[in-house]
């Protein structure tokens, strides 16, 4: 984890001392007039791309054979391929992603050994392709939590849908921390009005036209961002502050080698880093609400291996600005000495290069960049937790009668409350990399092993389930998280006391996760040898284990195909 091993500070502000601070920067700061014009126009196009998809969106439900809902999630299950790619896309290529990479690659204790976003992403993508997105999409859910909620009944996936939900706000709010740190470097404004509008505008859009309106409004952004990244990276190597970086990369300069090392004792930790960030995206709502707007299995497939190329080659940009960064002598640049670095700034290191390496018109098209990026992602995320709180909680649990046009009220206010909560989590942290890494940890320990259970191994039951849930955040919460200042009550080996706070450099979250796999599948299979054998009268089979049918929307429709498979079934389900 990229904040661990330096154990940086985490200080917390009350709302009201954000205010307090926003007035002071306003009253002391001399906005960038130019850089406020070009990102007011480019919001004025966003939320004009909102309203006309809005319409696509009105002329689509007529056309539908399903119902306004699904036009709203899942765009009606006909997103044209090209779209689809871009949205994909642009949903991974957030503020966190493209700050976080440059901080890592950037960062002298870290560097580019620890800054694998991109090929990380790669990697999250083309598993999906290879084995999420025919099943996902062939079996025609609304929400990835559908499937759960079919095999293991609504009250039990509630305890997983809670930390889902929870998750995708909190990769809102790390979103919109990186835009207000971005624009506040470079346009000289105060964080709270910049983070403020562009979630009154990403909220706006939302509300209009669902899934349309964050599709087409993707694809402009997604434009944006690929344009204005790379037209940044010629002015940044040719800055005459900067040494060359195939030089730097290592060679200590003006600091260590931007490449980074990977000491044996690190490991562990890199390791668990890694996966944490290939393979938990695979529990991402904003992933699967994609693959069920496809208009077939194959095109979802295309979309995701698409988006895994753009994804790497949207990485790299920031992984260069990094490496110059680390290149550059700072004392004969404007920012003066010390370097970002010793200020306590890497983490915003991208604004501050783009002002202070690059000319003004330029440092512009690169927070025009991170506005695309921020608001290509903030619609997802928002999206996506309306979606699962109105399908999987609200209309499952809560209102199973409800029409149609209450769950269209449902979605917009459960749109509006994810973007209020998300704002003002980002006025709470300043580091963006903390919400990044605590929303991914969350679906990789808790709801990655479950979703993997339910799609793969047709044993897994609701006893499982619980089982696996309860144990899986046991054993992370007793390993600690750093990030909190939560010291661990499990020293595993390798375990160091930094800045008064304890961190794991044992894969402690990949075990949390690959524990909570293993023991949904042993539960489940002593559970229903126990009912399927009698060895247990059927009235203890509290969780009905025989009663959920095999996950699809399809055969729930239908009802069909009601029964369990027994323990004699297959118990793993390769097929893709």
């Amino acid at each position: 984890m990229a904040s661990h091993s330096n154990g940086e500070a985490q200080g917390d502000a009350t709302v009201e001392e954000v205010l307090r601070v926003g007035e002071e920067e306003s009253e002391t700061m001399a906005a960038n007039i130019p850089g406020l014009i070009a990102v007011a126009v480019f919001y004025v196009i966003i939320l004009a791309t909102g309203i006309w998809a809005s319409r696509k969106s009105k002329q689509e439900e007529k056309r539908s054979t399903g119902t306004a809902t699904e036009v709203t999630l899942v765009a009606g299950r006909n997103i044209n391929l090209f779209v689809g790619i871009f949205t994909m896309t642009a949903t991974w290529v957030g503020g966190g992603y493209i700050l976080g990479t440059a901080a890592t690659a950037y960062n002298p204790t870290k560097g580019l050994f620890w800054a694998l976003m991109p090929l990380e992403y790669f990697i999250n993508f083309s598993v999906a392709g290879l084995f999420f997105a025919k099943r996902m999409r062939s079996k025609e859910y609304v929400t990835m939590m559908d499937p759960l909620q079919l095999k293991y009944g609504e009250n039990l996936t509630c305890i997983i849908l809670i930390p889902a939900v929870i998750s995708e706000i909190l990769w809102v709010a790390c979103i919109m921390a990186s835009l207000g740190g971005t624009m506040s470097v470079i346009l000289d404004i105060s964080s709270f009005y910049s983070i403020c509008i562009s979630a009154a505008v990403a909220i706006i859009y939302t509300l209009l036209g669902g899934m349309f309106s964050v599709a087409y409004t993707d694809v402009i952004q997604l434009a944006f961002i690929f344009i204005s990244l790379w037209l940044c990276v010629p002015f940044l190597i040719m800055n005459p502050a900067s040494a060359d970086i195939t030089l730097t990369a290592f060679n200590g300069t003006f600091q260590a080698p931007w490449v980074g090392t990977l000491d044996p004792e690190d490991l562990g930790l890199w390791i668990d880093d890694f996966l944490v960030l290939s393979l938990g995206g695979l529990a991402s709502q904003g992933v699967h609400q994609r693959i069920l707007s496809a208009a077939s299995s194959k095109e979802a497939q295309v979309i995701c291996f698409a988006a895994a190329g753009f994804c790497f080659i949207l990485g790299i940009p920031s992984v260069l600005l990094g490496a110059v960064a680390a290149s550059t002598d700072w004392n004969m640049t404007s920012y003066g000495s010390p370097s970002p670095y010793e200020r306590g700034e890497a983490t915003k290191i991208l604004p501050i290069a783009l002002q202070h390496l690059t000319p003004k018109y330029v440092s512009i098209l690169g927070i025009g960049a991170v506005a695309a990026a921020v608001m290509s992602s903030i619609d997802s995320f928002l999206l996506s937790s309306a979606s699962l709180f109105t399908n999987n909680f609200y209309k499952s649990l809560l209102r199973k009668k409800a029409s149609d046009r209450e769950l269209q009220w449902v979605i917009k206010i459960s749109v509006m409350v994810a973007g209020l909560v998300g704002m003002g989590l980002a006025f709470l942290g300043n580091n963006v990399l903390t919400f990044w890494f605590l929303g991914t940890d969350v679906m990789y320990t808790l709801v990655l092993p479950q979703f993997i259970c339910v799609l793969f191994f047709p044993i897994t039951n609701g006893y499982g389930a619980l089982g696996g849930c309860i144990l899986g955040v046991m054993l992370r919460v007793l390993s600690g998280e750093p990030l909190l200042h939560f010291n661990p009550v499990i020293h595993f080996p390798g375990c160091r006391l930094i800045d008064g706070i304890y961190v794991q450099y044992f894969p402690c979250r990949t075990l949390a996760m690959l524990v909570s796999l293993c023991a949904n599948i042993l539960i489940s299979y002593v559970t229903s040898l126990l009912f399927e054998k009698r060895l247990l009268p059927k009235r203890w089979d509290v969780l009905q284990v025989r009663t959920h049918s095999t996950p699809s929307r399809a055969d729930e429709k239908s009802n069909v195909n009601n029964n369990l498979p027994g323990v004699s079934d297959q118990l793993l389900d390769t097929t893709c």
